[in-house]
Formats: C-alpha cells, structure tokens, sequence
C-alpha cells in the first residue's frame, strides 16, 4: 500500500471515527487536555502498520491501539506523578499573579500551622490518606472541645 493510501485510509478512519474514539478516551485518560496527544498516538500507531490490508476490522483494531495507549499514559502518568511540597509551589504561585501582603503573610501563617499540625501528627497517621487524617483531626478537634469544656465546668463550680 503507498504511503498517500495509508494517509487516506488512517484519514478516512480518523473521520469516520474520530468522536467515538474520543468519547472512548474520555472514560481512559485522566486529564482530559492529554486526549488529543493520545488519539494522535492511535493513528500514528495505525500508520506504522506495514499492510492494512490485513486488518479485518479496522474500527476493532482502532480501539485495540486506542485502549493499549490510553493504558501506557495512565502508566507513564502515573510513573511522573508524585506528591509536591507546598513550598516548592508556594514562589510559583506568587510569580503568577500580585498577591495582597496580607493575604501573603495570612497564607505563610497557614502554611507554617498546617506544617506544624502534620508535624505533630503521629507518623501513622501521617503516612494515611487525606481522608484518614481529615477524620483523625475531627476526632482530635472533639476530644480537644470535651476537655475544654471539662475545664470550664470545672472552673465554674469552684
């Protein structure tokens, strides 16, 4: 097959399939903005195909590459995703845009309690998911309010 009937086949599939293949993708891959990177990949993959002929069911086959790649970037995401330090986001975000004073020293203010609340976290709990500590600070917060106001009722009857 000639490189100009490759181009017109992988075009014509590109047309004919084009939406579906995206709607596909869309339940696959996580960031939607990556989709167009990954449909290119599909049909790139396509043209490397040595004999088209061979291939039975093309719209099959599409979604057989669509699906092989969709699972490669969900790995190779995955494999560049990582947890990222408030601090090392902290000069970016102030370059992006003129922060109020205040509102930059309330939002240092912040940063240093919840690193000293992570900090006293125990190294357990630390290690949980943000959902795990969210319920461990609430149990905290509670017992913490039960003992101020023992303290209270205490000092009340004296």
């Amino acid at each position: 097959m000639a490189l100009e009937e490759k181009h017109a086949l992988v075009e014509e599939l590109a047309v004919k399939h084009g939406q579906r293949l995206r709607r596909f993708l869309r339940s696959r891959v996580r960031n939607a903005a990556d989709i167009p990177d990954v449909i290119q990949e599909v049909f790139l993959r396509l043209l490397r195909v040595p004999n088209h002929e061979t291939i039975r069911v093309p719209e099959a086959y599409i979604f057989t590459i669509a699906h092989h790649v969709a699972q490669q970037h969900t790995l190779q995401s995955a494999a560049h995703a990582g947890s990222v330090e408030l601090g090392e986001v902290l000069p970016e975000l102030r370059s992006a845009s003129d922060i109020d004073p205040a509102l930059e020293v309330s939002a240092q203010q912040c940063l240093a309690e919840l690193n000293r609340a992570l900090h006293e976290m125990p190294p357990d709990v630390r290690k949980s998911s943000p959902a795990e500590r969210a319920q461990w600070a609430r149990s905290e917060s509670e017992s913490y309010r039960d003992s101020l106001k023992a303290a209270e009722e205490a000092a009340t009857k004296k």
